[in-house]
């Protein structure tokens, strides 16, 4: 009789704790989706930014600076400005020109890797959910087979003692 009442309260427990644990799980898998969702737009507002290129966008207003929607603390970086004295005054824009072409193809290729990787991801993510969905199909597959199977040693065993009956 003890053995019956411990069944009784440990099956309910052991649910309970499965629920939570799935619980738990499901929290972490929306944290970690609300993040990536935060990087992506932070990429795709980059790679927006980059198309649109600095020509349209006046920097004394404050209008190219992109919000990060990163749920940590992330330091904040500022323009300045860093004047020098330069003799020539073309040789110094030319420099400049120089700069400024030399970041925006940092920038292109960083927007650029960013996407590959989002890719490489997207078809990781892909593979995983199928593999997934095969270990669950083949979970279900199995469960089916041994429920048919022990439906029909029912039948047989049923078939078998009406058999016996009569005789």
């Amino acid at each position: 009789m003890p053995r019956r009442s411990a069944l009784s309260w440990s099956i309910p427990l052991l649910l309970a704790l499965q629920l939570g644990m799935l619980w738990i799980q499901g929290a972490q898998l929306h944290r970690q989706n609300q993040l990536l969702r935060a990087l992506r737009s932070d990429v795709q507002n980059l790679a927006d930014s980059l198309d649109n290129g600095p020509d349209q966008a006046d920097p004394q207003d404050g209008s190219d600076v992109l919000p990060l929607h990163r749920p940590q603390a992330q330091p904040r970086f500022q323009r300045v400005a860093l004047r020098t004295f330069q003799a020539d005054p073309d040789a110094a824009s030319k420099e400049a020109e120089k700069e400024l072409e030399a970041s925006r193809e940092s920038a292109r290729k960083a927007v650029k890797e960013a996407r590959e990787d989002q890719s490489k991801l997207s078809f990781t993510d892909n593979a995983r959910k199928a593999e997934e969905a095969q270990k669950l199909q083949g979970a279900t597959n199995a469960w089916h087979r041994w429920s048919l199977i022990a439906l029909g040693v029912l039948c047989l065993a049923w078939m078998v003692r009406a058999w016996l009956r009569r005789r």
